[in-house]
């Protein structure tokens, strides 16, 4: 082999250690794109997922926290007194027709052991779930429930309306969305239903919004049907003393009832 075919037997040999060395490359390049739309997707996935399950209206239970300190005003006396028991069983209610509450407003007192709650129900923009609020209410189908949830991380909320805390099985029957916003937005204040993952499972577990939380619209959405006008400070001071045992998901550290609630119409 003369000189001159050994330099392009080098020169070949170079060229296809550079091919393999640039394929692999690309390989890697593909690989890492891949990695990176998997994880994106998986973070999108674990969102709404989370949203859902912290929205949740019924299913798994969570445990009753045990007694703490109640609540207390700025002055420091005592707001809330002992909470009664929660109720043993539930009040089955016949679904009412949306045209009882269809364009008219409405005023909720929700007395608690912790004080009124004052509430606006807005029966133009969610008939169907005014309608319920007003069928539970005269029924009673409160008395005495715990609000058996509080979130204090991603969205902050209290939730209430299951007699039996968190595991019941509703008034027996359910009801679609209503009034859901297209920003996912839920300002401080707001009242809305609570639900399933499906979209026709609002039932009777409501929820109060204490802070502006951003719930992605990928959810489907939750009903909302009101505000509240008085006693957000109550709501405020629950969330302020925490989720028992401190986590940031569960059953409020300072118990809080629904004794009754009283609706009356709103005369223009």
């Amino acid at each position: 082999m003369t000189r001159e075919q050994e330099r392009a037997r080098a020169r070949r040999r170079q060229q296809k250690l550079q091919a393999r060395e640039a394929e692999r490359a690309r390989r890697a390049a593909r690989n890492r794109q891949v990695a990176a739309v998997v994880v994106a997707v998986l973070v999108v996935v674990a969102i709404v997922v989370l949203v859902s399950v912290k929205l949740s209206g019924g299913g798994d239970s969570k445990a009753q926290a045990s007694p703490s300190a109640p609540a207390s005003t700025a002055s420091g006396k005592t707001r809330c007194t002992t909470p009664p028991a929660t109720p043993k069983s539930v009040t089955k209610v016949t679904k009412p027709d949306k045209a009882i509450a269809a364009g008219k407003t409405y005023r909720a007192v929700v007395t608690t052991n912790c004080g009124d709650i004052t509430l606006e129900l807005d029966g133009a923009k969610a008939p169907q779930t005014v309608a319920s609020f007003l069928a539970l209410a005269k029924a009673d189908y409160w008395a005495d429930s715990p609000c058996h949830r509080l979130t204090t991380e991603g969205i902050w909320v209290l939730q209430c309306g299951d007699p039996l805390g968190g595991a019941g099985p509703g008034p027996g029957y359910s009801f679609g969305l209503e009034n859901t916003p297209k920003d996912g937005t839920y300002p401080k204040g707001t009242l809305a239903m609570a639900r399933t993952s499906d979209p026709n499972s609002n039932s009777g577990q409501f929820f109060i919004v204490y802070k502006d939380s951003q719930i992605p619209v990928s959810t489907g959405g939750y009903s909302i049907f009101g505000t509240v006008t008085s006693g957000m400070d109550i709501v405020e001071e629950i969330a302020a003393a925490g989720v028992s045992g401190g986590s940031t998901d569960g059953s409020p550290a300072t118990p809080i009832s629904i004794l009754k609630v009283a609706v009356t119409e709103k005369k223009a």
